[in-house]
Protein backbone atom coordinates (compact mmCIF):
# COMPACT_ATOMS: atom_id res chain seq x y z
CA UNK A 1 0.00 0.00 0.00
CA UNK A 2 1.45 3.36 -0.98
CA UNK A 3 1.11 6.82 0.54
CA UNK A 4 -1.17 7.65 -2.37
CA UNK A 5 -3.52 4.77 -1.55
CA UNK A 6 -3.56 5.66 2.14
CA UNK A 7 -4.44 9.30 1.38
CA UNK A 8 -7.14 8.19 -1.05
CA UNK A 9 -8.78 6.09 1.67
CA UNK A 10 -8.44 8.88 4.23
CA UNK A 11 -9.96 11.40 1.77
CA UNK A 12 -12.96 9.13 1.34
CA UNK A 13 -13.25 8.68 5.12
CA UNK A 14 -13.56 12.48 5.34
CA UNK A 15 -16.39 12.38 2.77
CA UNK A 16 -14.21 13.88 0.02
CA UNK A 17 -13.20 12.74 -3.47
CA UNK A 18 -10.57 9.98 -3.27
CA UNK A 19 -7.74 12.14 -4.61
CA UNK A 20 -8.42 15.24 -2.51
CA UNK A 21 -5.62 14.93 0.09
CA UNK A 22 -3.03 13.94 -2.50
CA UNK A 23 -3.92 16.11 -5.49
CA UNK A 24 -5.93 19.07 -4.19
CA UNK A 25 -4.27 19.49 -0.79
CA UNK A 26 -0.77 18.42 -1.86
CA UNK A 27 -0.15 16.05 1.05
CA UNK A 28 2.38 13.98 -0.93
CA UNK A 29 4.38 16.84 -2.43
CA UNK A 30 7.17 16.63 0.13
CA UNK A 31 8.81 13.55 1.55
CA UNK A 32 11.43 13.39 4.28
CA UNK A 33 13.17 10.13 5.14
CA UNK A 34 14.98 9.71 8.42
CA UNK A 35 17.04 6.80 9.68
CA UNK A 36 17.34 6.29 13.43
CA UNK A 37 20.03 4.33 15.22
CA UNK A 38 19.78 3.60 18.94
CA UNK A 39 22.75 1.73 20.44
CA UNK A 40 22.14 -0.85 23.16
CA UNK A 41 21.91 0.78 26.57
CA UNK A 42 23.24 -1.01 29.67
CA UNK A 43 20.89 0.99 31.95
CA UNK A 44 17.77 1.79 29.87
CA UNK A 45 15.80 3.03 32.88
CA UNK A 46 18.25 5.99 33.10
CA UNK A 47 17.74 7.30 29.57
CA UNK A 48 15.15 7.91 26.86
CA UNK A 49 15.54 7.00 23.18
CA UNK A 50 13.27 9.76 21.82
CA UNK A 51 11.01 11.98 23.93
CA UNK A 52 7.21 12.06 23.69
CA UNK A 53 5.98 13.82 20.53
CA UNK A 54 3.69 13.65 17.52
CA UNK A 55 4.98 14.09 13.99
CA UNK A 56 4.70 17.36 12.00
CA UNK A 57 3.48 15.53 8.91
CA UNK A 58 0.30 14.33 7.24
CA UNK A 59 1.36 10.69 7.52
CA UNK A 60 4.39 8.86 8.85
CA UNK A 61 5.27 5.38 7.64
CA UNK A 62 7.82 3.61 9.83
CA UNK A 63 9.85 0.47 9.26
CA UNK A 64 11.22 -0.83 12.55
CA UNK A 65 13.60 -3.71 13.15
CA UNK A 66 12.98 -6.61 15.54
CA UNK A 67 14.32 -4.90 18.68
CA UNK A 68 11.26 -2.81 19.58
CA UNK A 69 11.14 0.24 21.81
CA UNK A 70 8.39 2.22 20.04
CA UNK A 71 5.51 3.12 22.34
CA UNK A 72 2.24 4.98 21.70
CA UNK A 73 0.13 6.86 24.22
CA UNK A 74 -3.34 5.33 24.61
CA UNK A 75 -5.68 6.56 27.36
CA UNK A 76 -2.78 8.09 29.33
CA UNK A 77 -0.80 4.81 29.23
CA UNK A 78 2.29 3.97 27.20
CA UNK A 79 1.72 0.86 25.10
CA UNK A 80 4.49 -1.06 23.28
CA UNK A 81 4.21 -1.36 19.50
CA UNK A 82 5.68 -4.82 18.94
CA UNK A 83 7.76 -5.11 15.78
CA UNK A 84 6.21 -7.44 13.20
CA UNK A 85 8.56 -8.73 10.48
CA UNK A 86 7.72 -7.15 7.12
CA UNK A 87 5.09 -4.80 8.59
CA UNK A 88 5.00 -1.02 8.45
CA UNK A 89 3.68 1.26 11.20
CA UNK A 90 1.47 4.07 9.84
CA UNK A 91 0.84 7.12 12.03
CA UNK A 92 -1.47 10.05 11.44
CA UNK A 93 0.53 13.27 11.79
CA UNK A 94 -0.33 16.69 13.21
CA UNK A 95 -1.13 18.28 9.85
CA UNK A 96 -3.71 15.62 9.01
CA UNK A 97 -5.29 16.09 12.45
CA UNK A 98 -5.48 19.84 11.75
CA UNK A 99 -6.95 19.33 8.26
CA UNK A 100 -9.45 16.74 9.51
CA UNK A 101 -10.55 19.11 12.29
CA UNK A 102 -9.74 16.42 14.90
CA UNK A 103 -11.61 13.60 13.12
CA UNK A 104 -8.21 11.90 12.73
CA UNK A 105 -5.85 12.09 15.70
CA UNK A 106 -2.10 12.35 15.45
CA UNK A 107 -0.23 9.68 17.35
CA UNK A 108 1.76 10.66 20.42
CA UNK A 109 4.70 8.33 20.67
CA UNK A 110 8.20 7.89 22.06
CA UNK A 111 11.09 5.45 21.84
CA UNK A 112 12.42 3.83 25.00
CA UNK A 113 15.97 2.56 25.31
CA UNK A 114 16.65 -1.17 25.39
CA UNK A 115 19.54 -3.31 26.57
CA UNK A 116 19.13 -5.31 23.36
CA UNK A 117 20.21 -3.73 20.18
CA UNK A 118 21.18 -1.77 18.40
CA UNK A 119 17.72 -0.58 17.30
CA UNK A 120 17.38 0.74 13.76
CA UNK A 121 14.29 2.28 12.17
CA UNK A 122 13.47 4.28 9.06
CA UNK A 123 10.65 6.83 8.99
CA UNK A 124 9.06 8.34 5.87
CA UNK A 125 7.29 11.62 6.63
CA UNK A 126 4.71 12.70 4.05
CA UNK A 127 4.37 16.47 4.20
CA UNK A 128 4.27 19.54 2.00
CA UNK A 129 7.35 21.38 0.84
CA UNK A 130 8.41 24.00 3.37
CA UNK A 131 8.62 26.71 0.69
CA UNK A 132 5.10 26.08 -0.59
CA UNK A 133 2.92 29.01 0.46
CA UNK A 134 -0.24 26.91 0.55
CA UNK A 135 -2.38 27.41 3.66
CA UNK A 136 -3.62 24.21 5.29
CA UNK A 137 -6.95 24.70 7.03
CA UNK A 138 -9.49 22.42 8.67
CA UNK A 139 -11.99 20.68 6.40
CA UNK A 140 -15.06 21.43 8.44
CA UNK A 141 -18.31 20.84 6.58
CA UNK A 142 -20.89 22.15 9.06
CA UNK A 143 -18.52 22.06 12.03
CA UNK A 144 -16.74 24.99 13.61
CA UNK A 145 -13.00 24.97 12.77
CA UNK A 146 -10.81 23.98 15.71
CA UNK A 147 -7.57 25.32 14.19
CA UNK A 148 -6.49 28.32 12.20
CA UNK A 149 -4.96 27.89 8.77
CA UNK A 150 -1.19 27.51 8.65
CA UNK A 151 1.55 27.19 6.03
CA UNK A 152 4.05 24.35 6.15
CA UNK A 153 6.84 26.89 6.75
CA UNK A 154 5.03 28.36 9.76
CA UNK A 155 4.11 24.95 11.18
CA UNK A 156 7.61 23.49 10.81
CA UNK A 157 9.20 26.70 12.14
CA UNK A 158 7.11 26.50 15.30
CA UNK A 159 7.69 22.74 15.68
CA UNK A 160 11.47 23.06 15.31
CA UNK A 161 11.73 26.03 17.72
CA UNK A 162 9.60 24.32 20.37
CA UNK A 163 11.50 21.03 20.19
CA UNK A 164 10.36 17.69 21.61
CA UNK A 165 9.01 19.03 24.89
CA UNK A 166 6.03 16.70 25.31
CA UNK A 167 3.52 19.30 24.07
CA UNK A 168 1.78 19.01 20.73
CA UNK A 169 2.56 21.73 18.19
CA UNK A 170 -1.17 21.68 17.38
CA UNK A 171 -1.97 23.49 20.63
CA UNK A 172 -0.30 26.63 19.23
CA UNK A 173 -2.67 26.70 16.23
CA UNK A 174 -5.88 25.77 18.07
CA UNK A 175 -8.71 28.33 18.01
Amino acid sequence: MTGSTLLELLSEALGLQGGYLEHDAGCLVGLAVSGHYYPPCPEPHLTMGTARHSDPSFLTVLLQDGVGGLQVLIDSRWVDVPPVPGALVVNIGDLLQLMSNDRFKSVEHRVVSKTAGPRVSVGCFFRANKGDGRVYSPITGDERPRYRGVTMKEFMGYFMNKGLDGRSALDHFRL
